[in-house]
Order: C-alpha cells, then structure tokens, then sequence
C-alpha cells in the first residue's frame, strides 16, 4: 500500500514538474489567427511607425502579418510574421521574456533623451527619434562603441557633449522620441551620420551617401 502511494506522488510531482518546464520554456507569440488585446497592441505600434495601414481590430490577418514581417527585416530580427518575444521587445511590449533591470534600461532612455535634447530640439519629431536612431544604429555597428554611453561619449561625436548640452534635462518630446527609437523606429532606415548642410565643413562627411533629409539635418551611411 505505502509503495503505491509513493509511487502515485511520484507520478503527481513529475507532472508538476513537466508543466512547469512547459511554462517556463513555451513562448507567448501572437500569428495568423491570433486575435485580443495583445494583437490590437502590435496592431496600434506599427501603425504608429508607419508598417501597418489596417484597422486596429485586434485580429491577426495578411496585412499585420505582413507588417510584422516588414518590422523585423528592418529591425534585423527572424522574418517569419510570427510576433514571439524578441519581436514584441523590440516593439517595447511585453513578451514574458526576460528584461534588462529597470534601473539599466532607465539610464539608456534617460541619456539617450538628453542626446536627442541637444542635438535635435526643435527639429520636428521624426528628427528628433532620427537622431536616437543613429545612437543606437551605432551601437550595433562594429565600428563604433557597443553601448549607448560609449557611443555618445565617444571623443568628438556629438557637439552636444562637447559644449555641454547633453547635460541639460530633456524635454518630454525628446523622451518620447527617445521612447520610440529604442523601440525600434529608425525613420533612417539604418544610418550612422548625420549633419546640417548648412553649416558642415568637413570634407569627408560630405563623402557620405544621404538616405534621408529632415528638418536642418540629413541622414547617411
């Protein structure tokens, strides 16, 4: 009798550990048929961004799967159409995947706005996350710094450190546009220069290709 007792708690507890293990390593995900709150989210953010010209009814059809798959070629992530955490990441939603500390992700976002704040205020908005844009297109190239911090105290990058402004605190457009950019909007489609043709004298900047213009300054690679 106690042997199968033993053997029936056994068999409960190895179940509850299967289903634990399940929990824990399955993926939340929104795809083709899905459809609630989570669906109108994505919906709703690559709307914003300019992805996706649907309405925002919650159900995932063709034109979010498609709009999916354009955010991910641009965002360098898998291009399947399947929105699963790394993809809801980068869209700044919630995914069950684990996030870098608040503090961490505080200090990026509060530097990034300050970056954003004195080099582009004033500009229209989209130039304002352009210019979060490049910050972090830089951190992604092997040229450059592998951080925020690094990219934009690199000696001589931006004139804002060198004259003091990214000290000044950012206005709410600049964190929001900062917001934006780490969310993965990139109206520059990837590029890590940018100028005022106006007042730039250098020879080799002038060397750059321009892939888009707006406000005083244009964007190149």
């Amino acid at each position: 009798m106690m042997k199968k007792k033993m053997i029936a708690v056994t068999l409960v507890f190895s179940l509850i550990l299967c289903f634990a293990y399940f929990s824990l390593t399955t993926e939340a995900l929104s795809k083709m048929g899905s459809s609630g709150t989570e669906v109108k989210n994505i919906q709703q953010k690559l709307k914003t961004w300019g992805y996706y010209t649907g309405s925002v009814d919650g159900i995932y059809g063709a034109k979010t799967k498609a709009a999916v798959e354009s955010f991910q070629r641009k965002n360098n992530l898998t291009v399947d159409g399947i929105a699963g955490p790394k993809t809801l990441d980068a869209m700044g939603l919630p995914s069950g995947a684990k996030e870098a500390s608040s503090n961490s992700s505080s200090s990026d976002l509060n530097l990034l706005a300050r970056i954003i704040h004195g080099e582009a205020r004033g500009e229209p908005y989209t130039g304002m996350v352009a210019v979060g844009a490049v910050v972090l297109n830089r951190v992604k190239d092997s040229r450059f710094p592998k951080t925020i911090a690094g990219v934009i105290y690199q000696a001589g990058a931006f004139d804002a450190v060198a004259d003091g402004q990214v000290n000044l605190a950012p206005s709410a457009d600049a964190i929001s546009a900062a917001r934006d950019a780490l969310n993965g909007f990139d109206p520059t489609y990837g590029c890590v220069y940018y100028w005022n043709p106006v007042t730039a004298t250098s020879k080799w900047i002038w060397s750059r290709t321009i892939k888009y213009r707006v406000g005083r300054h244009v964007f190149g690679v």
